[in-house]
């Protein structure tokens, strides 16, 4: 399943600009895995030190950046299993500002995180490849809109992508 064959109709237009960030050529299972290999490489060059810095006063600090990509995936992960297993009500949106700010990021170690990141990465890895083409096809309400669980993990790929090019320009 590649991202060229979604339609605008599979997602919330909120999400377009995560869409337009995938690589066409490339299949969902293929950008998980390097999703989270470009996340694991730029964890590496982040010291410890760093887990606290902000750019600017009111931006998210490296841990909490960190720790709202794996709530944001654990949010997305259920919003695709229930999409996936016929549910049809009508999945919230969610104060991710909110969550950031519950998460106590700054008390976790980098090691932590990271290992978080990719349990929680593999955790996607699995539930995806338990779904066939006809589940990847169905559509649910996400946030008062529509949503195809295989857009859901392509929106999934792409929040993460847009996070990793923030922490390259910005953090880093």
């Amino acid at each position: 399943m590649k991202v060229g064959r979604l339609t605008s109709e599979e997602y919330p237009e909120f999400y377009q600009d995560y869409i337009n960030n995938i690589p066409g050529e490339a299949s969902l299972g293929m950008l998980f895995k390097s999703n989270i290999e470009n996340l694991k490489d730029i964890t590496e060059t982040i010291s410890p030190e760093k887990l606290s810095y902000r750019y600017a006063e009111g931006k998210w600090t490296v841990a909490e950046v960190l720790q709202h990509l794996i709530d944001v995936e654990r949010v997305f992960q259920y919003r695709a299993l229930c999409i996936a297993r016929g549910d049809q009500t009508s999945l919230p949106g969610f104060d991710h500002d909110n969550y950031v700010f519950q998460s106590e990021a700054g008390g976790r170690s980098l090691d932590s995180l990271r290992e978080e990141a990719e349990i929680v990465r593999s955790s996607s890895i699995a539930l995806y490849n338990s779904f066939s083409e006809a589940v990847l096809k169905r559509k649910g309400n996400m946030n008062n809109a529509p949503a195809s669980v295989r857009a859901i993990g392509f929106i999934i790929v792409g929040h993460t992508r847009h996070h990793i090019k923030i922490l390259r320009a910005k953090y880093l």
